[in-house]
């Protein structure tokens, strides 16, 4: 019987130090999964990267098995030992796998409660298993079902109101700490959908000179347009932090691109004049050292919390209803994917009845004294039919239940390991990959 798994890490178990060692670019998220998959014990697998999490869901018919061999892959991508991963890792199964998911999606595990960009994520994470061909039935209507919530708890209620973003909280902070931002020099690096909301959220707040500074000046014009900004390139951006007074990073670069030996070059050129650092990157963009220079104050995505904490308390209402509405669509799922082990439950357990049966008559075949063919049958009858009874309520019920009195069932009948030994002559499925090969 397969099962679901989560194996995942956040804001809220690690912090963005250890987070960004996981952190996932699309095709990093396709060789993971791949990579999954080819365990044994792993039939689909799918995985979520965003600033504050990187998450993999997995169906497995070895729960125990797949929990260690990915953690031991994430261990070796990220070059920390998996028992100091394990501290941070979390692992929820089946309903609480899927309500981990669900609850991502609604928003309700974002550092933000209600941020929309989510959805947006959760959608690509599982295009991005499917092209890479790694997903199947149970993952597939899993993340449509989890979208659905996402998509209904933003219908019918204003968990979402005000549309604030890691972007917005970016930007509040550094009005808190500088007051009016409207005559500031702001250099935003990067230009994918969190520097479009940086630029954004400044613009609203009056930020007339927004320089934009990225490889794809294509994308970066296209935002700075919008939004009253210029475009310079990344290798001027020691010029442009000359004058700035604020600077908002946000790229999805795998290495740090603001290095603290030459920031304190600038910083001498500067006279020390004070730089606002703000870092919403995951992996980070600029360098923790930055933060140790005279003149210098960095934060990074885990400082904001203490901003998100004063100003997002207005949803806590809007966020209670929202969960309701997840556990009511997390029914459903249980329903589904109950009945998806049903039907091969009832005839396991209906063939492990006549097995017994037949088991107890051979035992007893030489034991009738003057026993008829006739009554030979009629025994035999007698015997299937209190099994039949037997199971008859049973399978009423395994019917109308969800997965986890299926599970219930396959252990106390010990239908699992009916099935274990009666595969262990069966061809493996590596056996099986070679043959297809």
């Amino acid at each position: 019987m397969s099962e679901v798994l989560c194996l995942g890490i956040s804001h809220k178990t690690a912090p963005v130090a250890v987070r960004e060692r996981l952190a996932l670019s699309d095709t990093r998220a396709g060789e993971l999964v791949r990579a999954c998959v080819d365990m044994p014990a792993v039939d689909e697998a799918a995985a979520i990267s965003t600033c504050n999490r990187t998450e993999v869901y997995l169906t497995t018919p070895n729960p125990v098995a797949a929990e260690s061999g990915v953690l031991g892959l994430l261990a070796t991508r990220a070059g920390i030992r998996p028992t100091d991963l394990a501290e941070s890792m979390y692992s929820p199964r089946n309903c609480d796998a899927a309500r981990q998911l669900y609850r991502v999606t609604a928003g309700l595990e974002s550092m933000i409660v209600g941020e929309a960009e989510i959805q947006g994520q959760v959608r690509r994470a599982h295009e991005i298993a499917r092209e890479a061909e790694t997903t199947g039935p149970m993952l597939n209507r899993l993340f449509s079902a989890a979208l659905a919530a996402g998509k209904r708890v933003r219908a019918e209620t204003r968990i979402s109101e005000g549309r604030a973003s890691v972007s917005s909280v970016a930007v509040r902070l550094a009005e808190e700490i500088l007051g009016d931002l409207s005559a500031r020099h702001v250099v935003v690096i990067g230009a994918g959908e969190t520097s479009e909301l940086t630029a954004k959220a400044l613009s609203a707040q009056g930020v007339a000179t927004v320089f934009l500074a990225n490889r794809r000046a294509d994308r970066a014009r296209s935002i700075a347009q919008r939004f009253g900004g210029h475009v310079v390139a990344l290798d001027a951006l020691p010029e442009q932090f000359e004058r700035a007074d604020i600077v908002v990073a946000s790229t999805s670069s795998p290495h740090a691109l603001v290095e603290a030996a030459a920031l304190e070059q600038v910083m001498e050129i500067r006279d020390h004049r004070p730089l606002l650092l703000i870092d919403i990157a995951v992996p980070r963009d600029i360098e923790p050292a930055c933060g140790d220079l005279d003149g210098v104050t960095l934060y990074d995505i885990d400082d904001l919390q203490g901003v998100v904490d004063h100003t997002m308390s207005s949803r806590t209402t809007e966020a209670h209803v929202a969960e309701a509405i997840v556990e009511e669509e997390i029914k459903r799922f249980a329903h589904w994917m109950g009945q998806q082990d049903v039907r091969p439950t009832i005839a396991a357990l209906r063939e492990h009845g006549r097995d017994i049966v037949e088991q107890v008559l051979a035992e007893n075949a030489g034991r009738w004294e003057g026993i008829t063919q006739r009554d030979a049958a009629r025994i035999d009858a007698v015997a299937r039919a209190v099994m039949q009874r037997l199971l008859h309520e049973p399978t009423i019920r395994l019917r109308e239940s969800g997965h986890g009195r299926v599970a219930m069932v396959r252990e106390l009948f010990g239908l699992d390991a009916r099935g274990a030994a009666e595969a262990e002559a069966a061809p493996t499925r590596d056996n099986v990959r070679r043959l297809r090969s």
